[in-house]
């Protein structure tokens, strides 16, 4: 099967699984065609466990077995829907929360890690299951990042006060470089611990770190200047357009060539355009072509991705025996991230204020997303893949399903 084939039947099956949310369910768009996607693969496996002779799973998963969910996410997808993310967002509005942005995406993300990590170790040991704790601290650092994808989102569909939106927005768009840093240095650190090859020390690990964020903003910052400039003086939309599509693409692929944080290559390089390059490069009529041609490029990304995270439980099934776990973490998750935004807000509110009700609202709508099953996905083949696997998909099921499906009543008695 081409690869132009599998688009047409993902794209076929988003627009159609739209049409029925929009129609019947009137769910939000994306969590809308994550619970059609879900219960159709739910359908699917009842079906199989009828009459096996139909192999109708059989069918579908081997055509879900030919899109790597992490490549076709982490390498592909992922860098467009940043670039358009941050495209969007108000670089003034960053600018005056940059100290409680920078503090929960570093800080935040990095205590998040540890106490997942530390806790799911405590639960797997009292389960009697040997799990290590470096493998522990592995589901932690890939669950611990919110997903820009999935936060984003929700500004179509709740109304928040702009100092939060600028708060969640920033911290969803940072700390998804952050966390794949972090995910990427702990499973090196797994695997030397696994007896294979690894020369991760404490000077390692801290040049990696630096390398991959620090090389990831200068290189954003690097190609949205030269964006900038490319398309200063001229006044053509479809050109434009392009220069903005190279730009991601050479950029990202630049990024994976050079090992540095295509993530955050991608989020300069969109606050850069989206800010200096909007107001002194583009006219309105550019501007309105260029933030269009965004807006739909995610919109269709967007389905894709949640479409896809919905019918992936029919390649993970196999790990479902592990799903039991997931109800343990779920509330871990959340208490981890109640801390590492609780922690760090207490200590920043000496010096600046925030809106009643900011903390709830900050904590609840930290939505894990594909980018978590992407990781987990991308592991290598070790005994503690399946359970981290199975764990991940119930905790992003329950994130997008619950927490993205009860925001906006939060947000509406809590700081409204």
């Amino acid at each position: 099967m081409s690869i132009f084939t599998i688009a047409a039947i993902l794209v076929g099956l988003s627009a159609f699984f739209g049409y029925l949310n929009h129609r019947y369910l009137h769910l939000p768009h994306t969590i809308g065609l994550v619970v059609i996607a879900l219960v159709a693969s739910l359908i699917i496996i009842v079906a199989d466990l009828i009459s096996p002779a139909l192999n109708i799973g059989r069918d579908v998963t081997g055509i879900l077995r030919k899109i790597d969910f992490n490549e076709t996410l982490m390498h592909g997808m992922l860098s467009f829907m940043l670039f358009a993310g941050a495209l969007h967002a108000d670089m003034s509005a960053l600018k005056a929360r940059r100290w409680t942005i920078t503090t929960m995406a570093c800080i935040g993300t990095m205590m998040s890690t540890f106490l997942i990590g530390g806790a799911m170790w405590f639960v797997f040991g009292m389960a009697g299951v040997n799990f290590p704790f470096i493998w522990a601290l592995v589901f932690g650092a890939l669950i611990s990042p919110t997903d820009p994808v999935a936060v984003l989102g929700l500004f179509k569909t709740v109304k928040v006060p702009d100092t939060l939106k600028a708060t969640m927005a920033g911290e969803s768009l940072f700390n998804d470089g952050i966390g794949v840093v972090v995910f990427t240095v702990v499973v090196a650190i797994a695997v030397g611990s696994a007896g294979q090859s690894s020369d991760m020390d404490a000077v390692t690990i801290a040049k990696l770190f630096f390398t991959e964020a620090v090389g990831g903003a200068v290189l954003g910052f690097a190609a949205g200047y030269i964006g900038y400039r490319a398309m200063h003086g001229i006044n053509e939309i479809s050109l434009e357009v392009l220069i903005t599509l190279a730009l991601v693409m050479v950029t990202y692929s630049l990024a994976l060539f050079l090992h540095l944080s295509g993530p955050i290559a991608m989020v300069i390089a969109g606050l850069f355009i989206g800010n200096h390059g909007v107001k002194y490069a583009m006219s309105d009529h550019t501007r309105e072509g260029v933030e269009q041609f965004w807006t739909l490029m995610d919109e269709i990304l967007n389905s894709v991705l949640f479409l896809l995270i919905g019918l992936e439980v029919l390649v993970i099934a196999d790990s479902f025996e592990h799903l039991w776990f997931a109800l343990i973490a779920i509330p871990v998750v959340l208490a981890a991230r109640a801390l590492s935004v609780s922690v760090p807000l207490a200590i920043l509110a000496r010096w600046q204020n925030f809106k009643k009700g900011a903390v709830l609202v900050l904590i609840w709508s930290g939505l894990r997303g594909g980018i978590a099953v992407a990781l987990a996905l991308s592991l290598p083949e070790v005994e503690y893949k399946a359970t981290i696997l199975s764990i991940t998909y119930g905790v992003v099921l329950f994130s997008i399903i619950v927490q993205g499906l009860s925001i906006k009543k939060l947000v509406e008695r809590a700081v409204l």
